[in-house]
């Protein structure tokens, strides 16, 4: 509780969360753009203009402004998110933009619902380790989630939500019908949609990575409960 009142503390733990998700961004779309038989020029300079921005975190002093740099950076990533997806995909799986609460296609449908299910297993982690979900160092009690749990999903994300998404959509594994439920103003996953949903994130969350600091490897649910520690 003491540390969630320095201030230098708080945004020095903010940088790190945020220049991790940007990273992870700016990667996700450069490996896209390196496996491209020609070159996205779109694409490189949103690459670019992520890098830049990335560069200047180090001065950011104030977490309102370090918001307004992962808005920026969030802007230009989903500007360009359509590129990731096949271009075999029907018209009703492309990708026009973020919006939600509530989507509005099936693509946000998709990273809303995931969004949803990470913050769930961030916060039964924050819980076992014994840290108070209702505190957080960035951001503030907004909304019914907990701050200390939206801190440590921008950790996330990219790697259990993204690319999920992008990989099952470039496979084909989404029917536009069966798996959604489409009105006028929003789009939801189906019964059947969200059983596919979880059965692809929970196969996500036990895939392991070679933790940089351990120097072992950890599956993705496990590394959760690391980070909260």
């Amino acid at each position: 509780y003491q540390a969630l009142t320095d201030n230098e503390l708080c945004i020095r733990l903010a940088r790190q969360v945020v220049d991790c998700r940007m990273d992870m961004q700016r990667q996700i779309l450069k490996r896209t753009l390196n496996r491209g038989a020609e070159p996205d020029e779109r694409l490189g300079k949103v690459i670019k203009q992520i890098k830049v921005l990335q560069r200047m975190l180090p001065s950011v002093d104030s977490l309102d402004r370090l918001r307004g740099f992962e808005g920026s950076v969030a802007a230009l990533y989903f500007s360009v998110f359509n590129s990731l997806l096949s271009r075999e995909l029907p018209p009703e799986l492309k990708f026009s933009g973020r919006n939600r609460r509530p989507p509005k296609d099936r693509v946000n449908a998709l990273l809303s619902y995931g969004y949803s299910i990470l913050l769930k297993d961030v916060v039964q982690a924050i819980n076992i380790v014994g840290l108070e979900a209702g505190f957080g160092f960035y951001h503030q009690p907004r909304s019914s989630a907990p701050p200390l749990a939206l801190d440590l999903i921008e950790l996330f994300r990219c790697l259990l939500v993204d690319i999920p998404v992008i990989n099952s959509l470039n496979r084909l594994q989404w029917n536009s019908t069966e798996d959604f439920i489409v009105s006028p103003n929003q789009v939801w996953l189906s019964d059947a949609g969200k059983r596919k949903f979880i059965e692809i994130y929970e196969r996500r969350k036990a895939d392991s990575w070679k933790h940089p600091v351990i120097g072992y490897s950890l599956s993705y649910a496990r590394m959760i409960e690391l980070e909260v520690r």
